[in-house]
């Protein structure tokens, strides 16, 4: 079967038949006579794959289906059908919902058995108050009875009588009582399908189902068609959901991650055993490459002077005091002249006003969209609920790492660097983070695209303990002739790690002063790094004195003002970002910008596949520097950090 029509909305069918030729009807309803063959959702929609089948006639037959949904987007529809025959016009038409006006009497429904019902529930009614009458009188008789007319032999046959009576009575009550209930729950189930049968096709319709789709096929034989439907509908979307399980113990693969998504339907149709994928594409349009407009430059010429009553050659001579007049003596000699046609001078003219129009943008973050296939078959309701679907179970290196702030901020925090070795493109979304089996945090992973590496932050962790000791401040003086001020600053800083095991990668970040006065120097002593932006290379920094760069510089900063010229060869900058190591388990280096994972620069560190680049000739500046601490079992390790600040003799410094 070929389509010779393309899709035509709210247009009705118009076919040319012969006199012979007869137009078969045939009425479908989506949800009981065809099946959903699969389902992909993309982040703001889903595509809905029907199949039908049904038997048409040598002739022209027109399919009306309906009950689809009313969140279908018109334009995506498509048909495609099999067997043999030509489709030659579709349209789509929105249904109204049935008006069934009842006059007085059918807003009462009745019908024979309810009658009869009715008539029953009377006799048993009936039958009920002649029982309770006669209650009522043997009551009565029995309390007439006097002793005077009633003799004391016959008295026990009285109350045998009357108790039999009696409990005869009762027991007729009773079948009675039962049978009235029995004929009410029938009369009463009897008017509500009445009631239903009457208003059927008005309870029966579901505004969020009345979309029809009319398909007219001219059919060459008798026989079977399979008509499949494939079309987009609104209020569909899924999100990524993560569960990040981390083994800090493992020496690889340390993070597992469980990728899920959260679905979320509203359409109207229930989505019942289907083959589901879901598609991380973005839908866009008009991703047209955007193109410069002409950019000219120019010297400015004033405009042109302008010309009328007042301008040019056209303006009134200069006014003139004379003696007599309101002006100081008085206005005279004043020429009159016929008044102009207008006394408003010319309105500069007003620039073009920019219209503020709207861009399409398209941006695909993380790489090439994905497709997911959900195994096995799955049912999701239109309900608005949350439906979640494991995508997959991935096993990734990480390197892990704990960082803190100690002057800001003394608890430290757990973070890791994650390649995606998988192939599954990671989307932006929240994540539930174990660590160990307990459940810490929650974080937020970026789109991420296969064996790209990204950074999680894993929460806070309790058993690394940092002490930020009171900072030490002396001050002293030296030179002969010209005297300078000389403050030494001395801040301790204790690690504890409390855990049973090593813990390896410890970041610690501090920070030194910077000075923005060439009369102020600052210069760090401990730990010894070699210094950032100067003239000295890597062999003049002395361990063994204590850290002091045996070259000093004449201007301010750290070792030179920040924002001197950089002189330094490209070996020296190099020599800059290496790490220097304190003692036994402790390195120390100029922080870099922007790293959050604790890593350590050395020689060999070109293989190292979570190396960043760095600004070589950045770094250091900012006056930050970090430790990176492998603390044993239940073991305290001490850091300290050493600078001086100089400055003239009395002066203010401020911002320390």
């Amino acid at each position: 079967m070929t389509v010779t029509n393309t899709l035509a909305t709210n247009t009705p069918a118009t076919y040319s038949l012969s006199p012979t030729e007869q137009h078969a009807a045939i009425r479908l309803e989506s949800g009981v006579d065809s099946k959903i063959t699969g389902v992909s959702v993309y982040s703001d929609r889903a595509e809905v794959r029907r199949v039908f089948r049904f038997t048409v006639k040598t002739r022209q037959n027109q399919v009306i289906i309906s009950g689809l949904p009313t969140a279908l987007y018109h334009d995506s529809l498509r048909v495609e059908a099999k067997g043999f025959g030509t489709i030659q016009d579709i349209t789509i038409s929105r249904a109204t919902p049935p008006v069934i006006t009842l006059s007085k009497e059918e807003r009462a429904p009745s019908s024979p058995q309810l009658k009869k019902l009715k008539s029953t529930k009377t006799e048993i009614e009936q039958a009920i108050y002649r029982n309770q009458q006669a209650q009522a009188s043997l009551n009565k008789y029995l309390e007439s009875l006097s002793s005077q007319q009633t003799p004391s032999s016959r008295l026990a046959e009285i109350v045998s009588d009357y108790d039999r009576t009696l409990a005869d009575l009762q027991r007729k009550m009773n079948g009675l009582t039962v049978e009235l209930e029995a004929v009410e729950n029938a009369v009463n189930e009897e008017e509500t399908n009445l009631q239903d049968a009457l208003v059927g096709e008005q309870k029966k319709w579901d505004p969020d189902l009345s979309l029809n789709v009319t398909v007219g096929i001219y059919a060459d034989v008798d026989g079977d068609v399979e008509l499949g439907l494939t079309y987009a509908v609104n209020r569909t979307s899924w999100t990524p959901r993560y569960d990040i399980r981390v083994n800090t113990q493992a020496e690889s693969k340390a993070v597992r991650l469980v990728y899920k998504a959260c679905i979320k339907q509203s359409s109207g149709e229930d989505w019942t055993d289907v083959a589901l994928t879901l598609e991380t594409a973005t839908l866009s349009f008009d991703n047209i490459l955007s193109t410069l407009n002409p950019w000219t430059i120019g010297i400015y010429r004033p405009p042109p002077p302008r010309t009328g009553p007042y301008y040019g050659a056209y303006a009134p001579p200069p006014m003139r005091y004379g003696a007599t007049g309101n002006a100081p003596g008085g206005w005279a000699d004043l020429p009159v002249a016929a008044a102009p046609a207008s006394t408003q001078p010319h309105p500069q003219p007003l620039p073009e006003m920019n219209i503020h129009t709207a861009t399409v943008t398209n941006k695909w973050e993380g790489g090439p969209s994905a497709t997911f296939a959900v195994p096995g078959l799955i049912s999701i309701p239109s309900d608005s609920g949350e439906h979640s679907v494991t995508i997959a179970t991935m096993e990734l290196d990480a390197k892990m790492s704990w960082v803190s702030v100690p002057k800001k901020d003394c608890r430290t925090y757990l973070s890791a660097k994650v390649k995606n070795d998988s192939a599954y493109t990671l989307l932006t979304g929240p994540a539930n983070v174990y660590v160990d089996g307990s459940f810490i945090s929650r974080s937020t992973i970026p789109a991420v695209s296969p064996e790209q590496k990204f950074e999680c932050a894993l929460g806070l962790d309790p058993a690394i303990r940092i002490t930020y000791h009171p900072l030490s401040k002396k001050l002293s003086q030296y030179g002969l002739l010209s005297k300078s001020d000389v403050y030494l600053y001395t801040q301790r800083i204790t690690v504890h790690n409390t855990k049973p095991t090593l813990v390896e990668m410890i970041k610690i970040i501090d920070q030194i002063p910077v000075s923005e006065h060439t009369l102020i120097n600052v210069k760090l002593l401990r730990p010894a790094l070699p210094p950032p932006n100067s003239n000295v290379a890597l062999d003049a920094v002395s361990p063994s004195n204590s850290g002091v760069s045996a070259v000093k510089s004449s201007m301010g900063g750290i070792l030179g003002t920040i924002s001197g010229a950089i002189t330094n060869s490209e070996p020296e900058l190099e020599a800059v970002a290496k790490s220097v190591e304190i003692s036994s388990g402790v390195v120390a280096q100029w922080d870099r910008p922007g790293f959050v994972t604790a890593s350590a620069v050395t020689e060999d560190d070109d293989d190292d596949e979570y190396s960043e680049p760095v600004d070589l000739t950045t770094l250091g500046k900012d006056g930050k520097i970090n430790w990176l601490c492998s603390v044993p079992a239940q073991t305290k390790t001490n850091l300290t950090l050493q600078w001086e600040v100089s400055g003239p003799v009395n002066a203010n410094v401020v911002g320390i």
